[in-house]
């Protein structure tokens, strides 16, 4: 099997790369290097099934190849993080919607099978918890670009479902909750690394709003598990599930307990999403998803306690870091 990965030099696109590795997949990434980074796969280079392009997926001429070459497209290439959204919400928009076409556009000719990468924050300010994948979705308006990364995924699903559907295109969409875990960077607002950072460094923790915003966490090696398990399942093509941890955590504990892990001298300071982000900002108050569909089609149990991911991480960023 040979798979071509979308952003496999990012966070998650490094780790489903090793996974696919281990499985004896011949494995292709493809990134810009926006948000990836290429020590994320120096320890892949030296395997002869490995194989990296330094490239945008928006070429189309190099997309039609590399699709063509690949068995199985995990399309994981996105914008990522809440300060990167609200800063360049052009190309959130230009990079989730064109890209996913191009992707579907190249696939749908050979029916290659697509693993599109979808996210949590497809819920937007739903009240509806836990999450359920049939659930009804709530943006906010417009003017407020935060909601445009939404807004971009569920266009993205739309079209994958609509290929699915209209041209039989084998495609699964997963929806991501929070996924972390070591080697994830904190440049682009996500809070773990961040959090951890500052504690090491025995700088006051920057919790924004008021801290009882709660998320549930997913280690990255349990959803690249998930992600490389059900695309062996013919009955998850043409669905969508969730796909993350069941702990849930305000941020304020978080930093209380990431500050008590480090035996850090931090305190903790609330910061105004206005001050943060920008004026009028709005945040997903819960983020806690139902995972028994997925847990149904593959027997998927989050297996890395919370714990265990900020230890894990907190060990990796001593190691890296300082």
């Amino acid at each position: 099997m040979k798979a071509l990965l979308t952003g496999g030099a990012g966070f998650i696109g490094s780790y489903l790369s090793e996974e696919l590795l281990h499985r004896g997949y011949e494995v292709w990434i493809i990134d810009d290097l926006s948000t990836g980074r290429i020590e994320n796969i120096d320890r892949l280079k030296p395997n002869p099934k490995f194989h990296y392009v330094i490239d945008t997926i928006m070429n189309r001429n190099l997309m039609a190849e590399l699709v063509d070459r690949a068995s199985i497209v995990f399309h994981l290439a996105a914008a990522v993080g809440v300060q990167l959204i609200v800063d360049q919400p052009v190309k959130t928009i230009e990079t989730n919607i064109k890209g996913t076409e191009i992707i579907l556009e190249f696939a749908g000719k050979k029916k290659k099978k697509v693993m599109l990468a979808s996210t949590s924050e497809i819920y937007g300010k739903s009240n509806n918890f836990p999450f359920r994948e049939d659930g009804d979705l709530l943006f906010g308006p417009t003017i407020k670009s935060r909601w445009s990364y939404a807004a971009s995924k569920a266009i993205d699903e739309f079209l994958g479902l609509a290929y699915f559907y209209e041209k039989n295109l084998p495609v699964v969409i997963v929806r991501l909750f929070n996924t972390v875990g070591p080697r994830q960077t904190g440049r682009y607002g996500m809070v773990i690394p961040r959090f951890i950072r500052q504690a090491l460094k025995n700088e006051s923790l920057t919790v924004y709003g008021d801290g009882n915003q709660s998320r549930c966490f997913t280690y990255v090696g349990d959803a690249v598990n998930a992600i490389a398990d059900i695309v062996d399942k013919p009955d998850a093509f043409g669905q969508v599930f969730n796909l993350g941890g069941t702990e849930e955590i305000t941020m304020h504990d978080l930093a209380k307990k990431i500050i008590q892990m480090t035996e850090s001298k931090s305190g903790i300071v609330f910061v105004p999403y206005d001050q943060a982000y920008s004026s009028g900002f709005e945040d997903m108050q819960r983020r806690v998803p139902d995972v028994t569909k997925i847990k149904n089609m593959i027997g998927y149990t989050p297996r890395v306690t919370l714990e265990e991911i900020l230890r894990l991480t907190i060990e990796y960023m001593r190691d890296n870091e300082q």
